[in-house]
């Protein structure tokens, strides 16, 4: 009887194990969705530069027009772009920011001195120093020369942003204005790059750059020396195809 009793009652208590068993996952399921889900930890995003972080307004002379920042890169050029040749290396120019490509880019620079360009900038500013205009835009400044512009140093005594008067003039030394005609179909690269090519021959020919004008002369000498100079630029650019004026 003592077994037949044992026997009964370890059967009943494994029963209730085995019941408890089959309930416990239920209930810790019951309980898993009773419980808020856990929140995933919040990511921190880099924002983009802003287009004002990118850009800077240059004011000086009143110019107050707004640039790339220099050292920027970017994929593809603007529409409208036009392109420079200067010691056989390309430069783009797009309303007074100037790129050059690096690796696959477009990086936003400024411009060699020396560097010739048939074309001021879309906007510029105008100052006087000596009675010889510099054209200023994004900090850069032009002179004019035969057939175009050129990149030079920035001046290096006091500016005036008001024209000189006429009658303080003695001779007019800027007036150095040529007209180029390509007659053989030269691109306008190729004509920008056979404009720098003779503006050098004809500098070393005559000893007269006109971006950089000897002021210890006097005038009948800048006059005598601007007329060789022309003559020389006039031959070198009929030598290449081109019809002066």
């Amino acid at each position: 009887m003592l077994l037949k009793f044992n026997f009964k009652k370890s059967f009943a208590i494994a029963v209730s194990l085995f019941i408890l068993l089959l309930m416990s996952p239920s209930s810790f399921t019951e309980e898993a969705q009773a419980q808020p889900p856990k929140k995933a930890p919040a990511r921190t995003v880099k924002r983009a530069p802003t287009v004002h972080q990118k850009k800077f307004v240059d004011s000086r002379y009143k110019h107050n027009r707004s640039y790339l920042k220099r050292g920027l890169s970017v994929r593809s050029l603007p529409r409208g772009h036009r392109v420079v040749i200067h010691h056989n290396d390309r430069y783009y120019a797009f309303r007074g920011v100037w790129y050059r490509h690096h690796r696959g880019q477009y990086v936003v620079i400024a411009p060699p001195v020396g560097l010739f360009v048939p074309f001021l900038p879309f906007a510029y500013a105008t100052v006087w120093m000596n009675g010889i205009p510099y054209y200023y835009a994004n900090e850069t400044y032009y002179t004019q020369t035969p057939g175009g512009y050129v990149v030079v140093a920035p001046p290096q005594d006091e500016v005036s942003e008001t024209p000189p008067d006429p009658e303080d003039e003695m001779v007019d030394i800027t007036d150095d204005r040529m007209f180029i005609y390509p007659s053989k179909g030269q691109s306008q690269a190729q004509q920008d790059n056979d404009r720098y090519e003779c503006h050098k021959w004809a500098v070393e020919q005559t000893d007269y750059d006109p971006t950089d004008l000897p002021y210890d002369l006097s005038a009948e000498d800048i006059m005598r020396q601007r007329k060789d100079y022309r003559k020389a630029m006039a031959a070198c650019l009929d030598s290449r195809g081109y019809s002066v004026k």
